[in-house]
C-alpha cells in the first residue's frame, strides 16, 4: 500500500527539509503579533502522535503526553477552535470569523488518528481538519510515503464522526510543484474523488505535500475544485491569508508547550500573507530540474 520505487532513500533528515525548512517557512525576521497588519490566526500541523515512530517522521512526531499537553494549552488559550470550513467562509467574503480562531489539522493520515488522536481531541470538544493522503491509506493504492502505521480508507468517515473535516492531501505525497500538468491533475482530482467516493459528500480542501506549491499549483488546484488549500510556510496565518496557500506551523517532536502557548498568543513566527522570497524560489527551480531527471518524488 504504501510502496514506492524512490521512498527517499535520502530520507526526511538529509538536509533537504532542513533547507526548505529555511526557505518554505519565511526568510527573514520573525514578526511581532499583528505585523501583517490583520489578527494572527495559528493553524497547527500535526502528523503522527505516538511514541514510537518511524526514523524518517521522528522528526515531525509528538507523543501522546505531549499532545494531551498541547491540547490543554489550545483550551487554556481561550481560543474558539474551527475546521478549515471556517477559515474557508470567511477568506470568500460568506461569514466572519468567530473571535480568536485556532485550526488544528493533521497530515497523511496515520494509524493513531482514528483512534487515541480523535479521542484526544473529542474528550477536549475540539474540532479539526485531517488531509489525508489517499494512495497511502486506500485498498491497492500506492503512495511515495516510506512505511508507516497509516489509517484505512473506511475509517475516514469514523473521522467525521469525531468532528473532523476531511480534506485532501494528494494520492502519493509527491512534490507537486515539480510535475507535470497531467501528473498534477492526477493527484489533485483522483484523491478528491477517492475521499468523495468514501464520505459520499464534495471534499472542498487541500493540503500541498511538504507545502510545496507555485502559483501554477494553485490554480490547478482552484480548477481542480478545491476551495482552499493549506502550505507549511510554518507562519501565523491571518485574516486576510491567502486562500490558496493558508501558513500552518509545523509542529516538531522539539517544540515545546511554550512555543504552542507562543503561537495561540500570536507570537513567535512571521504572520502570512507574504511573498516567497528568493531561496524559497531557487529551491523550487532546483527540486524542478531534479525531477527531470528523477521523475516523481516524496515531499518530506
Amino acid at each position: 500500500m504504501r510502496t514506492s520505487a524512490r521512498t527517499r532513500g535520502e530520507g526526511q533528515g538529509d538536509g533537504r527539509g532542513r533547507a526548505e525548512r529555511g526557505a518554505q517557512d519565511g526568510e527573514g525576521p520573525i514578526s511581532p503579533p499583528g505585523a501583517a497588519g490583520s489578527p494572527a490566526i495559528p493553524v497547527f500541523l500535526y502528523h503522527a502522535v505516538m511514541d514510537d515512530p518511524p526514523g524518517w517522521i521522528a522528526e515531525f512526531t509528538v507523543t501522546p503526553k505531549q499532545f494531551a499537553a498541547h491540547l490543554d494549552a489550545v483550551v487554556r488559550s481561550g481560543r474558539t477552535p474551527v475546521t478549515i470550513s471556517t477559515i474557508a467562509d470567511h477568506l470568500a467574503g460568506r461569514a466572519p470569523l468567530p473571535p480568536r480562531p485556532v485550526l488544528l489539522t493533521f497530515d497523511d493520515g496515520f494509524a493513531d488518528l482514528p483512534g487515541p488522536t480523535a479521542e484526544a481531541l473529542a474528550e477536549r470538544a475540539l474540532p479539526a481538519t485531517a488531509y489525508l493522503t489517499t494512495g497511502a491509506i486506500a485498498p491497492g493504492g500506492r503512495s511515495l510515503l516510506p512505511p508507516a502505521p497509516m489509517m484505512t480508507l473506511d475509517r475516514a468517515a469514523e473521522l467525521e464522526r469525531y468532528g473532523m473535516e476531511i480534506g485532501s492531501h494528494t494520492v502519493t505525497h509527491a512534490q507537486l510543484d515539480t510535475l507535470s500538468g497531467k501528473e498534477l491533475a492526477y493527484e489533485l482530482r483522483s484523491s478528491k474523488a477517492v475521499l468523495e467516493d468514501a464520505l459520499g459528500h464534495e471534499v472542498r480542501h487541500l493540503a500541498y505535500p511538504h507545502g510545496y506549491n507555485s502559483p501554477r499549483v494553485r490554480a490547478m488546484s482552484a480548477r481542480a475544485g478545491y476551495e482552499t488549500a493549506t502550505a507549511v510556510r510554518h507562519a501565523l496565518s491571518s485574516d486576510r491569508d491567502e486562500r490558496y496557500r493558508i501558513a500552518r506551523l509545523i509542529v516538531r517532536r522539539t517544540h515545546t508547550v511554550a512555543d504552542v502557548e507562543g503561537w495561540l498568543a500570536g507570537a513567535g513566527a512571521r504572520v502570512a500573507p507574504y511573498r516567497d522570497g528568493p531561496k524559497t524560489i531557487a529551491w523550487r527551480w532546483y527540486r524542478r530540474a531534479r525531477a527531470v531527471v528523477r521523475g516523481p518524488e516524496f515531499a518530506g
